[in-house]
């Protein structure tokens, strides 16, 4: 069961650090995972995207959902203030 109290603290937690660089881990299964650095581009009903620069001249936008940042499927760390992004 899905808390819900829980996905509305990570959408606000993700939408007052929109702009705000993030360092991102996201687990893709089977010892399969992958570290990013990138700003938090946009907020929408169920999903955030980060933009992330490739080289001087791509971008690249990744999108997640905020149930993924619950189930630790991805983690989000905020640059700045070294905190990390969760529901509790």
């Amino acid at each position: 069961m899905i808390d819900s109290e829980a996905l509305e603290r990570i959408k606000k937690a993700v939408e007052s650090n929109k702009g705000q660089r993030v360092k991102l881990k996201a687990n893709r299964g089977r010892r399969k995972s992958y570290i990013k650095e990138g700003i938090i581009d946009d907020t929408y009903g169920n999903i955030f995207t980060v933009r992330v620069d490739i080289d001087t001249k791509a971008v690249q936008t990744l999108s997640y959902t905020y149930s993924d940042v619950l189930t630790s499927t991805v983690e989000l760390v905020v640059c700045s203030s070294n905190e990390r992004i969760c529901a509790g």
